[in-house]
C-alpha cells in the first residue's frame, strides 16, 4: 500500500517550506546598493551606463539600454519596432502577459502561435501559419531558460520583413550555438525580477546590435527626450536645452538598482553552474518515471535554466493537476503554474480571443507545474522535491 500523503492525513516531505523561487544576495550586492546610496546620483547616475557596458559584456550586443522593469522593456522594443494601430505581433500563449500586452500599449493586435509539445517554446511552423499582410514583429519567448529556435525564427522574419524581438526573461546565460542570448535577435528583452537568474528588485534591459534602434530606445525609455542636437527638429537654446522629439514614457531605472544588478551579474557563472546541476538532478530522478514527461531541449540551446517545469502523464494518474498540485503544497514544496495561456484572461477574452487557439499549449497548461529551482538551493532541498513528487507519483499511480 503506498505512503499516506500529507493532504491525506499523512506527514509532509518537509517541516518547512520550500518556494519555487528565491533571490540570493550577499554582502557584495548589499555594498554596490550602500555606495550608490552615499554617492551623489540615486538616478540618471554613472551606474547605469555601467550596467549598461556590462549588460553588453555578458551578451555580447553592441548596445543595452537599462529600464524599469521586464514589461518595460518590452514595450519599448515594440515601439522602436514602428509597432502601431492596424498591426499584428505573433508571440506565444505560455508565457507571462507581458509578452502579449506590449503589443496592446501600441495599439497592435496580439496573435498567439501554438508551441512545440517536447519543447514548450513557439512553433517556427504556427508562426509562418500565423502571418499576415499586417504583421509587424514577432515575440519569441525563450520559455524556462531553453532558446528559441532562432535561425529558423530569424529566417521567417527576414523572409517577411518582420522584427524579431527576443523575449530572454528566463534567458540570462543561455548560449545559442555558442553565442549568448542577447546579441542574435533584432532587439532582446531582459527581465530582473527577484526570481529571475539575477535580480535589481525590477528592472529590465533591451539589447540590440542597430545604432540607430538604441538611440531611438534611449529615447523612448525617458520620455521621448533627447539632448542630441542631430536628433533635434529645432536648433539649440544653450546648454540647458532638451527637446521631446516623440511620445515616451518614464521608464527610467534607478542607480541602486543598476548597481544592484551589475553586482549579481559578477556571480552569473556560479548561479549558471547551480541551476544547471539542479536540473540534471531532477532529470536524473524523474527520465525512468513513465508518469513524468520531461522538456525536450534543442541541441543549439546551452540553457541557463529559469523554470524547471514538471509535467504529468495524467492519463496514467488517479488525480488532475489541480490534485497534484495541491498535494504538493501539502509536503510543503511550493511549487507553482508557468504559465496560464495569456488568451485564457478575463481582459483577452473580453477582445474576443476564446479556447482553442492553440491546442499544444492548451494541453501543455493542464499538465504542468514548476518545481522549485534557484541558486541557494541545498542539495538537501533538491532531494526534498524528488522525493515528494516522487512519493505522489507513486500514490497517484494507476494500478
Amino acid at each position: 500500500m503506498s505512503e499516506l500523503i500529507a493532504i491525506k492525513g499523512g506527514s509532509p516531505v518537509r517541516e518547512t517550506p520550500l518556494g519555487y523561487g528565491k533571490q540570493y544576495i550577499d554582502d557584495a550586492d548589499i555594498e554596490a546598493v550602500v555606495k550608490v546610496l552615499k554617492s551623489d546620483f540615486l538616478t540618471c547616475g554613472p551606474s547605469i551606463g555601467s550596467l549598461e557596458r556590462k549588460l553588453c559584456e555578458v551578451t555580447g550586443a553592441k548596445y543595452a539600454v537599462a529600464v524599469s522593469n521586464g514589461t518595460a522593456a518590452l514595450h519599448i522594443a515594440c515601439m522602436a519596432a514602428g509597432v502601431g494601430p492596424g498591426d499584428e505581433v505573433i508571440t506565444t500563449p505560455i508565457t507571462f502577459a507581458a509578452s502579449a500586452n506590449c503589443a496592446l500599449y501600441c495599439g497592435a493586435k496580439p496573435v498567439f502561435a501554438d508551441i512545440n509539445p517536447e519543447t514548450y517554446n513557439i512553433s517556427p511552423a504556427s508562426i509562418r501559419e500565423k502571418i499576415t499582410p499586417a504583421t509587424k514583429a514577432v515575440v519569441a519567448v525563450d520559455f524556462t531558460g531553453q532558446a528559441v529556435e532562432l535561425d529558423e525564427i530569424r529566417e521567417i522574419c527576414k523572409e517577411n520583413n518582420l522584427i524579431l524581438i527576443e523575449d530572454a526573461a528566463h534567458s540570462l546565460g543561455t548560449l545559442y550555438n555558442g553565442k549568448p542570448v542577447g546579441s542574435i535577435a533584432d532587439m532582446t528583452t531582459f527581465s530582473f525580477h527577484p526570481v529571475k537568474t539575477v535580480t535589481g528588485g525590477e528592472g529590465g534591459a533591451v539589447t540590440t546590435n542597430d545604432e540607430e534602434t538604441y538611440r531611438k530606445l534611449l529615447r523612448l525609455r525617458a520620455h521621448g527626450v533627447t539632448r542630441v542636437q542631430e536628433e533635434m527638429k529645432n536648433t539649440s537654446h544653450g546648454g540647458w536645452y532638451y527637446e521631446q522629439t516623440e511620445l515616451g514614457y518614464n521608464y527610467r531605472i534607478t542607480d541602486f538598482q543598476a548597481a544592484l544588478i551589475e553586482s549579481q551579474l559578477g556571480k552569473l557563472p556560479l548561479f549558471q553552474k547551480r541551476r544547471k546541476e539542479i536540473v540534471k538532478t531532477y532529470n536524473e530522478a524523474f527520465k525512468d518515471i513513465p508518469e513524468i514527461l520531461i522538456q525536450k531541449e534543442i541541441a543549439e540551446s546551452d540553457t541557463t535554466r529559469h523554470l524547471y517545469i514538471l509535467r504529468l502523464d495524467l492519463s496514467a494518474l488517479n488525480c488532475n493537476r489541480k490534485e497534484f498540485f495541491d498535494a504538493m503544497q501539502a509536503e510543503n514544496i511550493k511549487v507553482q503554474v508557468h504559465y496560464i495561456p495569456v488568451y485564457y484572461h478575463s481582459h483577452y477574452e473580453s477582445l474576443g480571443y476564446e479556447k482553442g487557439l492553440c491546442p499544444h499549449a492548451e494541453k501543455l497548461y493542464d499538465e504542468i507545474m514548476s518545481l522549485p529551482l534557484f541558486y541557494s538551493m541545498t542539495d538537501k532541498d533538491v532531494a526534498d522535491v524528488i522525493e515528494a513528487t516522487k512519493k505522489l507519483i507513486r500514490y497517484y499511480k494507476k494500478k
